[in-house]
Protein backbone atom coordinates (compact mmCIF):
# COMPACT_ATOMS: atom_id res chain seq x y z
CA UNK A 1 0.00 0.00 0.00
CA UNK A 2 2.59 2.59 0.73
CA UNK A 3 3.62 1.70 -2.93
CA UNK A 4 0.01 2.90 -4.26
CA UNK A 5 0.65 6.02 -2.03
CA UNK A 6 4.24 7.02 -3.78
CA UNK A 7 2.60 6.31 -7.25
CA UNK A 8 0.26 8.90 -6.52
CA UNK A 9 2.17 11.49 -5.26
CA UNK A 10 4.53 11.04 -8.47
CA UNK A 11 1.29 11.64 -10.87
CA UNK A 12 0.13 14.35 -8.77
CA UNK A 13 3.97 16.46 -8.97
CA UNK A 14 3.25 15.74 -13.19
CA UNK A 15 0.10 17.44 -13.47
CA UNK A 16 0.70 20.54 -10.98
CA UNK A 17 1.20 24.13 -12.45
CA UNK A 18 4.48 25.75 -11.36
CA UNK A 19 4.29 28.40 -8.86
CA UNK A 20 3.26 31.76 -10.70
CA UNK A 21 2.92 34.95 -9.55
CA UNK A 22 -0.13 36.93 -11.07
CA UNK A 23 0.78 40.57 -10.10
CA UNK A 24 2.74 41.97 -13.11
CA UNK A 25 -0.11 40.43 -14.98
CA UNK A 26 -1.99 42.41 -12.41
CA UNK A 27 -0.01 45.46 -13.12
CA UNK A 28 -0.30 44.88 -16.92
CA UNK A 29 -3.57 44.35 -16.94
CA UNK A 30 -4.44 47.38 -14.91
CA UNK A 31 -1.74 49.76 -16.44
CA UNK A 32 -3.80 48.45 -20.32
CA UNK A 33 -7.42 49.22 -18.89
CA UNK A 34 -5.84 52.49 -17.44
CA UNK A 35 -4.73 53.67 -20.82
CA UNK A 36 -7.69 52.52 -22.19
CA UNK A 37 -10.10 54.63 -19.97
CA UNK A 38 -8.09 57.56 -20.89
CA UNK A 39 -8.27 57.15 -24.46
CA UNK A 40 -12.14 56.61 -24.42
CA UNK A 41 -12.54 59.87 -21.80
CA UNK A 42 -10.57 62.04 -24.53
CA UNK A 43 -12.36 60.54 -27.35
CA UNK A 44 -15.73 61.33 -25.92
CA UNK A 45 -14.45 65.11 -24.39
CA UNK A 46 -13.25 65.81 -28.31
CA UNK A 47 -16.35 63.94 -29.60
CA UNK A 48 -18.75 66.10 -27.14
CA UNK A 49 -16.67 69.35 -27.85
CA UNK A 50 -17.33 68.84 -31.54
CA UNK A 51 -20.93 68.15 -30.95
CA UNK A 52 -21.41 71.41 -29.21
CA UNK A 53 -19.75 73.22 -31.81
CA UNK A 54 -22.09 71.83 -34.32
CA UNK A 55 -25.11 72.70 -32.10
CA UNK A 56 -23.68 76.41 -31.93
CA UNK A 57 -23.30 76.67 -35.76
CA UNK A 58 -26.79 75.10 -36.53
CA UNK A 59 -28.57 77.49 -33.90
CA UNK A 60 -26.44 80.55 -35.86
CA UNK A 61 -27.61 79.46 -38.96
CA UNK A 62 -31.03 78.95 -38.22
CA UNK A 63 -31.03 82.79 -36.71
CA UNK A 64 -29.24 84.09 -39.63
CA UNK A 65 -32.15 82.47 -42.17
CA UNK A 66 -34.43 84.13 -39.69
CA UNK A 67 -33.01 87.41 -39.79
CA UNK A 68 -32.01 87.15 -43.46
CA UNK A 69 -35.52 86.04 -44.62
CA UNK A 70 -37.01 88.80 -42.90
CA UNK A 71 -35.03 91.36 -45.04
CA UNK A 72 -35.90 89.74 -48.33
CA UNK A 73 -39.61 89.84 -47.40
CA UNK A 74 -39.13 93.32 -46.35
CA UNK A 75 -37.67 94.02 -49.75
CA UNK A 76 -40.18 91.95 -51.48
CA UNK A 77 -42.89 93.59 -49.46
CA UNK A 78 -41.24 97.34 -50.36
CA UNK A 79 -41.16 96.38 -53.80
CA UNK A 80 -44.94 95.22 -54.23
CA UNK A 81 -45.84 98.61 -52.58
CA UNK A 82 -44.07 100.71 -54.46
CA UNK A 83 -45.41 98.92 -58.22
CA UNK A 84 -48.94 98.88 -56.44
CA UNK A 85 -48.58 103.06 -56.05
CA UNK A 86 -46.99 103.28 -59.17
CA UNK A 87 -50.47 101.78 -60.47
CA UNK A 88 -52.57 103.59 -58.53
CA UNK A 89 -51.03 106.95 -59.34
CA UNK A 90 -50.68 105.77 -63.32
CA UNK A 91 -54.59 105.14 -62.84
CA UNK A 92 -55.05 108.61 -61.66
CA UNK A 93 -53.19 110.33 -64.56
CA UNK A 94 -54.98 107.91 -67.19
CA UNK A 95 -58.59 109.32 -65.27
CA UNK A 96 -57.82 112.85 -66.01
CA UNK A 97 -57.15 112.45 -69.68
CA UNK A 98 -57.99 114.76 -72.06
CA UNK A 99 -56.81 112.96 -75.38
CA UNK A 100 -55.72 109.83 -77.16
CA UNK A 101 -52.37 111.17 -77.82
CA UNK A 102 -52.13 112.49 -73.67
CA UNK A 103 -52.99 108.81 -72.86
CA UNK A 104 -50.66 107.00 -75.10
CA UNK A 105 -48.01 109.92 -73.63
CA UNK A 106 -48.81 109.09 -69.78
CA UNK A 107 -48.86 105.30 -70.48
CA UNK A 108 -45.51 105.40 -72.12
CA UNK A 109 -43.99 107.04 -68.87
CA UNK A 110 -45.31 104.50 -66.84
CA UNK A 111 -43.59 101.42 -69.13
CA UNK A 112 -40.48 103.27 -69.32
CA UNK A 113 -40.75 104.24 -65.05
CA UNK A 114 -41.97 100.66 -63.95
CA UNK A 115 -39.25 99.06 -66.45
CA UNK A 116 -36.59 101.32 -64.53
CA UNK A 117 -38.15 100.54 -61.43
CA UNK A 118 -38.35 96.52 -62.43
CA UNK A 119 -33.88 96.62 -62.79
CA UNK A 120 -33.82 98.71 -59.62
CA UNK A 121 -35.92 96.24 -57.27
CA UNK A 122 -33.85 93.14 -59.25
CA UNK A 123 -31.08 95.13 -58.54
CA UNK A 124 -31.85 95.43 -54.48
CA UNK A 125 -33.05 91.60 -54.33
CA UNK A 126 -29.88 90.13 -55.90
CA UNK A 127 -28.33 92.52 -53.42
CA UNK A 128 -29.97 91.49 -50.21
CA UNK A 129 -29.93 87.46 -51.64
CA UNK A 130 -26.28 87.85 -51.83
CA UNK A 131 -26.26 89.13 -48.85
CA UNK A 132 -28.39 86.34 -47.35
CA UNK A 133 -26.00 83.74 -48.56
CA UNK A 134 -22.56 85.39 -47.27
CA UNK A 135 -24.67 85.36 -44.26
CA UNK A 136 -26.08 81.81 -43.83
CA UNK A 137 -22.34 80.46 -45.40
CA UNK A 138 -20.00 82.03 -42.81
CA UNK A 139 -20.83 79.86 -40.43
CA UNK A 140 -20.81 76.60 -42.01
CA UNK A 141 -17.85 77.87 -43.64
CA UNK A 142 -15.79 78.56 -40.12
CA UNK A 143 -17.20 75.51 -38.56
CA UNK A 144 -15.71 73.54 -41.80
CA UNK A 145 -12.72 75.30 -41.65
CA UNK A 146 -12.05 74.44 -38.07
CA UNK A 147 -13.15 70.67 -38.79
CA UNK A 148 -10.30 69.98 -41.47
CA UNK A 149 -7.99 72.04 -39.38
CA UNK A 150 -8.63 69.34 -36.09
CA UNK A 151 -8.12 66.85 -38.75
CA UNK A 152 -5.12 68.21 -40.22
CA UNK A 153 -3.62 67.88 -36.49
CA UNK A 154 -4.68 64.52 -35.22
Amino acid sequence: MAKAATENTDTADVFAFPAMDAAPFADQFRSFAEQGLAKSKEAYDSMKSSMEDAQKTIETTVETAQAQNAKLSMAAINAMRANTEAGFAHLEKLVGVKSLAEAFEIQSAFVRKQAEMAVDQAKEMQTASKEAVDALSAPVKAATEKAMASVKAA
